[in-house]
């Protein structure tokens, strides 16, 4: 019997576990809401158990350390380190039945390359917080593998998009803007490929680090115009990025103060993966195809 422990159960891996259940027997999953894992835990099927994880230890949380086989780490990192080691590092490492470790991390570390290809032998020059934070807590989980000899794959993801979460959605509601900043291309990655990814990292029992990016870095504004034009409506206006950048968040600015292309090279040849969505072109139109209803593109 194989199962999988999921540390957040956040967007990419609700997908991966809705892809991929007939891998494991069992699948724990962690919320930081016990309110949420209690309903979740009403309307979930037998095999599938959601615990809460909000910082402090848990005998329960514990437990499934001890049962699992393959761990999936989605829980971001914050200002003291990755939020799973720190708090579960020692029951980690006294974990005799596992095999594997899957952690989700950002194309975010490499910084900076003024619009030059990146590969996983890059040199990370992260320039934000949040990004020193992931590439730290990549570090703390390679340590780990080598501490334990447990294979550790260290997934880089580029922008996700998928249901529910993608510009068609966001032309719909009103809210997408077409941001022009000459030289600026952006890596984007299917939620449906992430989940194909992570599948042949743990089948493969994969070691290292992998980017799991598309075929074709782009401008923001073209998904924008291809979605548009699905849609059969007008494009935003165009906003220089000058003017943008004075509404923006800082999670949003930090995506425009780096350029970069993100090679995939690895991602194929090593793990195998084929991209159901090589660009941004395929992804869109099969969510076009998939969500025509009023329903769901209402505004």
């Amino acid at each position: 019997m194989a199962t999988l422990l999921c540390f957040g159960l956040g967007y990419s891996s609700k997908h991966y576990i809705a892809l991929c259940p007939r891998r494991f027997d069992r699948v724990f999953a962690t919320v930081r809401s016990s309110q949420r894992a209690a309903e979740l835990n009403v309307s979930s099927r037998p095999w599938f158990t959601v615990l809460q994880f909000a910082g402090k230890s848990s005998s329960n949380v514990r437990a499934a350390i001890a049962d699992a086989n393959h761990v999936l780490v989605s829980v971001p990192p914050d200002a003291s380190g990755d939020l799973v080691l720190g708090e579960y590092g020692d029951a980690l490492l006294r974990a005799a039945n596992l095999r594997s470790v899957v952690y989700l991390s950002s194309v975010g570390v490499y910084g900076n390359y003024d619009g030059a290809w990146v590969d996983e032998e890059s040199e990370c020059r992260p320039d934000s917080e949040r990004n020193l934070q992931r590439r730290a807590a990549e570090q703390a989980w390679k340590h780990f593998g080598i501490r334990t000899g447990v294979p550790v794959a260290i997934l880089r993801l580029a922008g996700v998009y998928g249901p529910d979460r993608n510009v068609l959605v966001n032309l719909k509601r009103g809210i997408a803007k077409r941001i022009t900043k000459p030289g600026q291309v952006f890596n984007r990655i299917h939620v449906a490929d992430i989940a194909c990814t992570i599948d042949a990292a743990f089948e493969r029992r994969a070691d290292g680090i992998f980017n799991v990016v598309d075929d074709e870095p782009s401008p923001p504004e073209h998904p924008i115009a291809f979605a548009a034009r699905l849609l059969g409506i007008e494009q935003p206006p165009e906003v220089p990025f000058a003017e943008a950048r004075t509404s923006m968040s800082p999670f949003a600015l930090s995506f425009y103060a780096n350029v970069k292309r993100v090679k995939n090279v690895k991602l194929k040849s090593v793990l195998g993966v084929t991209l159901q969505f090589p660009t941004y072109r395929e992804g869109l139109a099969a969510l076009y195809r998939d969500c025509t209803s009023a329903k769901n593109f209402s505004s």
